[in-house]
C-alpha cells in the first residue's frame, strides 16, 4: 500500500537524514477515515492536510474534509473524480490506491494513535525546519551581527510550533467565527451578564466594556499623579485574585486569569509593597518607613498569606526591547499559562532599530508589536501611556484621544483607550493662601465635594460604546474602587 511512496526519495534533514515520518501511519489514518468519516470528528489533535508528510496523502485529506463539509458520504469511489488526472496517483498505478487504502482496515484498530504519531511527527519536522534555519542564520555575517534579534525570532518560532501553528492559522468561514462569538455571549451571560472576557475587578468598568476581551490592547492613559500605575496593579491584583479563588472553589470556567506585569518604571518589591498595602489597609508610606503598629503588622501578615499562591508575575527588568517583552511573555505563556500582560509604560519600551532617530515611528512599532502579542496569545494587554503636557495648557484637564504622547499609530492599534482623571489633584494644586478667608473657603468647599472621586473615561471602544466610568481613590493605599451613581456630587459632570 504505502510502500511504493516509501520507496520515493524523501526530502532530507541536515547531514543527509531524512526527516522524520511515518508513510504507513498515514496511509492507515486515511483509510480509517475512508471506512468510517466519523473519526475525524472525535480526534484529539487538530489533525490537518499540512501535517501529512506525502504530498499526495495530503491532497487526499484535503478533499475528504472538503466534501464532509459539503455533507457529503466520502469512499474511494466518491474520491475517484477528483484524482483521476492526479500525477502522483498515476505514479502508482492511478486511482485504486484509493481502494487499496481500505483493503485490510489496520487503521481502525487505533485512528487517534495514528493521528497523534502524524501530528507529531509533523512538529518535529517544524523543529528541524527552526533549527536549520537558525544554524543558517547564525552563520551569516554578511548583514549585521543581531545575536539577540536571532534569539528572540528563533523563540518565536518555537512558540509556534509549541502551540501547534507551525503553518500559521488558517482563515475560518464567517460561520466557524460566529460560534466563537457564540462562546463569548455564553460566557458573559454564565458570568451574570457582564463579562465576556477578564474581570477587571470593577462592576462599573466591567458594565461598560464587558470585561478584558482576549486580543484586544488597552491603552491606558493620563497625565503623572493621575493612578495609572495603581490602576492598573489593582486590575493585575483583582483579575489574578479571582483566578485563584475560583480554582480553590473547583470553578473551571474563570473570569480571572494569571497576570504578567512588564513594569519598565517601579522595582518588584515596590509594586508589592502597593498591593500589600492595598490589601492591608495599612498606608505606603508607613510601610516604607517600618511605622508600624503591633496590629499592624499581623494584619500585614494575614494580607502577606492571602496573596500566597497569587498567579501574578512581575518582571522588572529596565530597558525593555519590543522583542524582548514579546519573547519574555511568550515562555510567561507557556509556562504559567497567563491571560493578560501589563506594561508600565508604553514609552519606556525600545524598537528593535536602535539607530532609529524618528520617535513618532519607534512608538508606532512598539504599538503595533503589542497588538501582535495580544493576538498572538489570545490574551489582552493593558499598556499604560503618557500624556503629552497639552492637557495642561487647557481650562478643562480630562484629556482627549489627541493627547497621547508621540502618538504613532497608539490610537489605530488600540482597541480601547481609557484616560485616569482626578479633579482633585489639580483643584488641590491651587490652594489659596489661608489668609485669603473667602478664596479659602470656597476652595475648601470644592475640595471636599470632590476629593477622592475619579473617572475613567472611555475614549475609544471596538466593542460598544464611549463615556465614563465613575470610581473612588484612597491614595493613602492606592486603592481604586467602585463609586455608587449617588455618591458623586451635585451637578459633576
Amino acid at each position: 500500500m504505502a510502500t511504493q511512496i516509501a520507496d520515493r526519495p524523501a526530502a532530507e534533514a541536515p547531514a543527509g537524514r531524512a526527516l522524520p515520518a511515518n508513510l504507513e501511519a498515514e496511509a492507515a489514518f486515511l483509510g480509517a477515515v475512508l471506512i468510517d468519516n466519523r473519526l475525524l470528528e472525535d480526534l484529539t489533535v487538530p489533525i490537518r492536510p499540512e501535517h501529512f508528510f506525502e504530498p499526495l496523502h495530503a491532497r487526499i485529506l484535503d478533499r475528504v474534509m472538503l466534501l464532509l463539509d459539503r455533507q457529503m458520504v466520502v469512499t474511494p469511489v466518491t474520491l475517484k473524480p477528483y484524482f483521476e488526472a492526479d500525477p502522483a496517483m498515476a505514479e502508482l498505478g492511478g486511482t485504486g490506491y484509493l481502494a487499496r487504502l481500505t483493503a485490510d482496515g489496520q487503521g481502525l484498530l487505533a485512528p487517534r494513535e495514528l493521528a497523534q504519531q502524524i501530528y507529531d511527527l509533523a512538529l518535529l519536522r517544524e523543529l528541524v525546519t527552526v533549527g536549520r534555519e537558525l544554524v543558517e542564520n547564525a552563520l551569516d555575517t554578511s548583514d549585521e551581527v543581531e545575536p539577540m534579534r536571532q534569539i528572540e525570532e528563533a523563540e518565536a518560532a518555537l512558540f509556534r510550533v509549541a502551540e501547534g501553528a507551525g503553518g500559521g492559522s488558517e482563515a475560518e468561514s464567517f460561520g466557524q467565527a460566529a460560534k466563537q462569538a457564540i462562546k463569548l455571549v455564553e460566557a458573559a451571560l454564565n458570568s451574570g451578564g457582564h463579562v465576556a472576557g477578564k474581570t477587571t475587578g470593577f462592576t462599573s468598568l466591567n458594565d461598560k466594556c464587558g470585561g478584558l476581551h482576549d486580543s484586544d490592547l488597552i491603552i491606558l492613559a493620563g497625565r503623572p499623579g493621575m493612578g495609572k500605575s495603581s490602576l492598573a496593579m489593582n486590575i493585575a491584583y483583582n483579575c489574578a485574585a479571582r483566578l485563584k479563588r475560583d480554582r480553590e472553589e473547583g470553578i473551571e470556567k474563570s473570569t480571572g486569569a494569571g497576570v504578567a506585569v512588564f513594569s519598565l518604571v517601579m522595582s518588584k518589591d515596590q509594586l508589592a509593597t502597593r498591593i500589600l498595602a492595598e490589601q492591608s489597609g495599612i498606608p505606603s508610606e508607613a510601610l516604607r518607613m517600618g511605622k508600624l503598629s503591633r496590629e499592624d503588622f499581623h494584619e500585614l501578615s494575614r494580607a502577606s498569606n492571602r496573596l500566597n499562591d497569587l498567579p501574578l508575575y512581575i518582571d522588572d527588568t529596565p530597558a525593555l526591547t519590543i522583542g524582548a517583552l514579546r519573547t519574555r511573555a511568550r515562555r510567561l505563556k507557556r509556562k504559567h499559562d497567563i491571560g493578560l500582560i501589563i506594561v508600565d509604560y508604553l514609552q519606556l519600551l525600545q524598537g528593535s532599530n536602535r539607530s532609529q532617530d524618528n520617535r513618532v515611528n519607534e512608538i508606532s512599532e512598539i504599538s503595533r508589536g503589542l497588538k501582535t502579542l495580544a493576538k498572538e496569545l489570545q490574551a489582552p494587554v493593558i499598556a499604560l501611556s503618557q500624556l503629552s503636557r497639552a492637557v495642561e495648557q487647557r481650562e478643562d484637564k480630562r484629556p482627549q484621544l489627541s493627547d497621547l504622547r508621540e502618538s504613532g499609530s497608539i490610537e489605530q492599534d488600540a482597541d480601547m483607550v481609557w484616560f485616569i482623571f482626578r479633579e482633585d489633584y489639580y483643584v488641590g494644586a491651587k490652594e489659596p493662601d489661608v489668609n485669603d478667608q473667602q478664596a479659602y473657603e470656597s476652595w475648601r468647599t470644592k475640595m471636599d465635594s470632590i476629593y477622592g472621586l475619579a473617572e475613567l473615561i472611555v475614549a475609544k471602544q471596538r466593542h460598544g460604546s464611549t463615556g465614563k466610568v465613575r470610581l473612588r481613590f484612597e491614595a493613602k493605599i492606592t486603592r481604586f474602587s467602585d463609586l455608587a451613581e449617588g455618591d458623586y456630587p451635585a451637578g459633576y459632570d
